[in-house]
């Protein structure tokens, strides 16, 4: 089929409910994709539209009733395209001034590229860039009318995408090629620093290939410099290698082995990071004194605390101050007894708070008192312009994982705050604070409606856009997350969801949302996702781009074969042990 081959014509429809498209005959309907972009002539304007469903029609009843014989080919193309027909529902997502479409089915010798200029594009060769000539802009408007009856369809040539998504190497804008279509060779951007400035997510069922993903693009904001990462990596898959998916054990590059002067990592477990090859972690523990009441009740349901136990643990620290732990946990029985007498506590509520708090002790990072700021440490590599990695190794039970994410990001939270109030009152821009973005996995357990309010990434979620600090929230089941934190998610990155319920909340606070619920159902299980929101003009389906070694070149990192030979061999033999191999 030729690009600039017509599909088919517009036949009926509506502003809210999209439009119906049928087939011409020579157009088979099972080359028609859900997901796949297509471009719509209008008279006077040109609409982007991604195909929402395919149907089959029929002229008469009285084909369905007596339809031909399977082995009566001659019938069957005797009926087809008049009797027999296609039909496919579009969805317009933008639409802007008609230009003369060239014979490539594009926007002719001088089409619009993605910052609004007239351009001569060559042929797209993977994620190369393309020439560009400068002439009058032209602006991308959201869909407010529809095309006329008859109008004719076309499949979306490179420079179509081009229009609407960039490219890589545009020298005005971040951009980071995160895939391509469907059914094309040519890169599809985020604008990484639209994607920053609001909090974003990651979703997707189990094996699905979000930390691929996650990995994917934080080595594009790191790449850029769109801003400094800390995140806390639950399973060891970001800081210096990871397991590759498929049947075969081989592992993958790492973040500090893409950019080793840029990232720097920190280590809950120093003993299973030394044991996975990992040479310059620098240790991080947590103190009792570090933490407050605000982080027991984020783990309340995994200590088992009640309601009752909390509101006392705020009158211990009231009268303690930062060493109520310490001090509650060598109380005897008379001492509780008398404290309560005192200072109107519950003894039986105290005692239970005492029993269920020797749990923290087990947590290896956790120590009585530290004479390091090791936290402080975290932020100063931040204010350096470092990205952060926080690894747990084997302590990524829930427990551990979500008091040492709270614990260090509240501090961080509190430091943000403060610099921004600094900033606004100097407006002197060496007082800006760094653009900061949080990776934090299994999020709707921080952020569950029961918990979202009282939680600093509530917090961060929904205010701290105004302090320079945003979240990347890495989860499966994203209806577990409060609707109100859902609807301030700026970028929306999905993978394959089968749940209704997580249908649902993907397309919480989206406009025309329900047209692209069949798309998502309906993505394959591996290296496809459904990607919208602040950082794409337009919702789009890609196929994500690989994490190998041609993207190691792309991103300008190490060779595998450039690092020392004992270096490899004993990271990888390590990771082979430690995951049973």
């Amino acid at each position: 089929m030729g690009m600039s081959q017509p599909l088919g014509s517009v036949i009926q429809g509506s502003l809210s409910q999209g439009l119906e498209v049928r087939l011409h005959p020579d157009i088979s309907v099972e080359d028609m994709r859900v997901g796949k972009f297509l471009v719509v002539q209008g008279r006077r304007s040109q609409f982007f539209c991604m195909l929402t469903d395919v149907t089959l029609g029929t002229g008469s009843q009285r084909i369905l009733a007596h339809p031909p014989e399977p082995s009566n080919l001659f019938l069957q193309e005797v009926l087809a395209g008049t009797g027999t027909y296609g039909t496919i529902n579009l969805t317009p997502m933008l639409m802007f001034t008609q230009q003369e479409r060239g014979e490539d089915g594009g926007m002719g010798s001088e089409g619009v590229n993605g910052k609004g200029q007239r351009a001569k594009g060559k042929k797209n060769e993977g994620y190369a860039s393309m020439e560009v000539q400068s002439s009058a802009d032209v602006e991308l408007l959201p869909v407010k009318t529809i095309p006329a009856h008859f109008s004719q369809v076309y499949d979306a040539s490179d420079r179509d995408f081009r229009i609407i998504f960039g490219w890589e190497d545009d020298p005005h804008r971040r951009n980071f090629a995160i895939g391509q279509p469907i059914d094309m060779e040519v890169p599809v951007c985020l604008d990484l620093d639209r994607f920053v400035e609001r909090s974003n997510g990651i979703f997707g069922k189990s094996g699905t290939g979000k930390s691929f993903l996650t990995r994917l693009l934080l080595a594009g904001t790191i790449q850029r410099g769109a801003a400094v990462n800390l995140i806390f990596d639950m399973h060891s898959e970001y800081g210096w290698e990871a397991v590759s998916e498929g049947k075969q054990f081989s592992t993958v590059k790492g973040l500090r082995q893409l950019f080793p002067g840029q990232v720097q990592m920190f280590t809950l477990d120093p003993e299973a990071t030394q044991r996975r090859g990992v040479r310059d972690a620098q240790e991080l523990y947590i103190s009792f004194d570090q933490i407050d009441v605000e982080d027991l009740n984020l783990v309340r349901g995994e200590l088992n605390l009640s309601e009752a136990s909390l509101e006392n643990a705020i009158i211990l620290r009231n009268e303690f101050g930062k060493s109520w732990i310490n001090r509650l946990l060598t109380m005897t029985n008379e001492e509780i007894q008398e404290f309560c007498e005192t200072k109107m506590g519950s003894k039986s509520s105290i005692m239970a708070l005492q029993r269920k708090l020797t749990r923290l002790a087990d947590i290896k990072y956790m120590k009585a008192a530290s004479g390091t700021n090791y936290i402080q440490q975290i932020l100063a590599a931040i204010d350096d312009g470092k990205h952060v990695v926080v690894e747990f190794g084997s302590q990524s039970n829930m427990l551990a994982y979500m008091l040492a994410t709270n614990v260090i990001a509240r501090r961080i939270h509190a430091s943000y705050v403060k610099k921004a109030d600094r900033y606004l009152q100097t407006k002197n821009v060496v007082d800006r604070p760094r653009q900061l973005m949080i990776t934090i996995e299994e999020a709707h357990r921080f952020l569950d409606p029961a918990t979202a309010r009282q939680t600093i990434f509530g917090t961060i979620a929904r205010e701290m856009r105004k302090y320079f600090v945003t979240l990347l929230v890495v989860d499966q089941r994203p209806s577990g997350i409060d609707n109100e934190v859902m609807s301030q998610i700026g970028t929306r990155i999905t993978a394959l969801l089968n749940d209704e319920k997580d249908i649902d909340a993907i397309f919480t606070g989206v406009s025309g949302g329900q047209s692209l619920r069949s798309v998502l159902a309906k993505l394959d299980s591996k290296q496809q996702a459904l990607v919208l929101g602040h950082a794409v003009p337009m919702p789009v389906v890609v196929r994500t781009r690989p994490y190998d070694s041609t993207f190691y070149t792309q991103v300008g990192a190490t060779a595998w074969e450039e690092l020392p030979d004992e270096v490899v061999f004993k990271a990888s033999e390590l990771a082979r042990a430690d995951l049973g191999f």
